[in-house]
């Protein structure tokens, strides 16, 4: 996106806050495209879920979007980083849907080594990715409430999709410091797994 659709989009969201409910009808096509292309990747990431093909997942960002207009979406990037939220919401819904698992006893059928390679490797959501991909969301909510800008680099960058550097501007911060807390929020949420694992073991 230019510059001046840039400004575009901020003028509209600022619109927003001040409470002109058509300015949201106006920024959806501005936008569009670069939720296309962050669907896109949720599409190749997860590869074979014909149920999460690009369009259906854009679709669901947009309602999902629309339910929250009348946030304070402070400007673009911080945009961009609620629709990554959102990406996390659906992923993590449709994993429910389809793994079913029960209150404190899903974590007991993670294999480890699907923790381990969530977020390195590409493929269906099956059972047992389905119930990894659960199990990290809670660990990253865990994690929201110790490091809250930690857990915001791995909706952007996992659940997002979004590079290094387009999360440093969704998050107004340098890339170095997205790479050091992507970093770190791996190594977090891999040992609270771990912890949390072995107690329902």
């Amino acid at each position: 996106m230019g510059d001046a659709d840039q400004h575009v989009v901020n003028r509209l969201l600022y619109e927003m806050r001040m409470g002109n409910s058509e300015a949201f009808t106006q920024l959806l096509p501005l936008v569009y495209d670069e939720l296309h292309v962050m669907a896109g990747r949720q599409r190749r990431k997860w590869d074979g879920e014909e149920t999460l093909d690009t369009t259906a997942l854009l679709h669901e960002a947009y309602i999902r979007l629309v339910d929250h207009s009348g946030q304070q979406w402070e400007s673009y990037p911080h945009f961009l980083a609620v629709a990554a939220t959102a990406m996390r919401q659906i992923l993590v819904d449709y994993a429910k849907r389809k793994h079913a698992v029960k209150r404190g006893g899903g974590l007991k059928r993670v294999p480890m080594v699907e923790i381990e390679s969530a977020f390195d490797r590409s493929g269906p959501i099956d059972e047992a990715r389905s119930a990894a991909l659960i199990a990290l969301d809670d660990s990253l909510r865990r994690l929201a409430d110790i490091d809250f800008r930690q857990s915001r680099i791995v909706e952007c960058r996992f659940f997002g999709g979004m590079t290094i550097e387009e999360t440093a501007t969704a998050l107004g911060i340098a890339p170095i410091t997205v790479r050091r807390g992507w970093t770190m929020a791996k190594s977090w949420l891999y040992q609270d797994l771990m912890k949390t694992l072995q107690e329902t073991m």
